[in-house]
């Protein structure tokens, strides 16, 4: 990686966990574990007060705290939460259009406090109707409160948007996925609010607990199951005609064009530090896994961890490399694969790292 030279950085704590254990989610199925308020305070004060090597004054001129790594605002004392992240950072942190769906549905004045704080639109999660739905969030009623947190934020006055994954599973649920969204008048109300209901589908990445997924990816041919109005809304959300890439398309474009991009693109314009509540710690350009761990912040100073991540210290880092992607796309990429992938690169070099590992036990 290169030097970092922004002396701009976010730290974000897994102070409460998450009540879904989704089996998409990047960041797997982790254990809830309470933190406290002192934690994110002495957190914080490692970061404010690291001095790297050769310098005399703390490196970090703008902190950026959040109390959460997985569920925004999952904790009951998420007020007081929100006015600590302030506090113990430069100013309200962005929040990326994302809430707590499983509060949204729970806590009637959420939704209100939320519309105060931003953001003004929130993105939910589908995976496909009631019975799909819980299956994929490991809980039952994870899709009556998508439902009910739609509802909330509307009267609350904020624009929800819908984001649908590719599966085999959702194919025979998308006529009644669409349905809902002309039941529920979403197109007109979040119209009547200055804005436009925006509703997209896209493949689920495939590391952390998306591994597990994979036997359910959605081939080229079998997208024409895919409505026309939502395809037309995923066009339009990321701004592109092509919105399926197979998996034959990306080996063919990696191995014409050697050596032009990584594994995993590093597109986040702000390094973030992820601690765990082991006080392991991740950065926003991996996933969670062992080979992506940056250190671990009760045995590690900050300016390791820095030192961990310019110099490729975990082995996802080290293997990220535009000259290594060919040879992944080589060894684990199907040339002839029509199943629609969205960043499989990423999965090919968690391939690379398991089976390096496997071999040198």
């Amino acid at each position: 990686m290169p030097v970092i030279t922004s002396r701009e950085i976010g730290l974000a704590l897994d102070m409460h966990g998450c009540p879904n254990r989704c089996r998409h989610c990047y960041l797997g199925a982790r254990t809830n574990r309470d933190m406290t308020h002192e934690d994110l305070r002495w957190a914080a004060g490692q970061f404010k007060s690291c001095v790297r090597p050769g310098e005399s004054r703390p490196f970090i001129e703008k902190l950026s705290v959040l109390s959460w790594t997985r569920e925004p605002d999952f904790s009951n004392d998420y007020e007081r939460l929100a006015e600590l992240e302030a506090e113990l950072g430069a100013g309200k942190p962005t929040r990326w259009e994302l809430l707590s769906i499983w509060r949204l549905a729970r806590d009637p004045g959420y939704a209100e406090w939320a519309k105060k704080t931003g953001p003004d639109t929130c993105q939910i999660s589908f995976f496909g109707l009631q019975e799909t739905q819980d299956w994929f969030h490991r809980r039952q009623g994870a899709f009556q409160d998508c439902l009910c947190a739609t509802e909330r934020l509307l009267e609350a006055g904020m624009k929800p948007r819908w984001q649908l994954f590719l599966t085999k599973k959702i194919l025979p649920d998308l006529p009644g996925l669409m349905r809902l969204v002309e039941q529920m008048r979403l197109r007109e109300r979040v119209q009547r609010l200055g804005g436009e209901f925006g509703i997209f589908i896209h493949a689920p990445e495939l590391t952390g607990e998306g591994r597990q997924i994979a036997h359910l990816g959605v081939t080229l041919g079998e997208t024409r199951a895919v409505p026309s109005e939502l395809v037309e809304s995923t066009r339009k959300h990321f701004k592109t005609e092509k919105i399926w890439t197979t998996e034959a398309d990306t080996v063919a474009e990696i191995l014409a064009h050697p050596g032009e991009r990584q594994p995993v693109p590093y597109s986040q314009p702000m390094l973030w530090l992820s601690v765990e509540n082991n006080w392991d710690v991740y950065s926003n350009r991996g996933d969670y896994s062992p080979w992506w761990k940056l250190g671990n912040l009760k045995k590690d100073s900050v300016s390791a961890i820095f030192e961990s991540y310019e110099t490729d210290g975990p082995l996802g880092y080290r293997f990220n490399r535009p000259e290594v992607l060919p040879e992944l796309a080589r060894r684990y990429g199907d040339p002839k694969s029509q199943r629609v992938v969205n960043t499989i690169e990423a999965y090919w070099l968690d391939n690379y790292c398991r089976d390096l590992l496997r071999r040198q036990a």
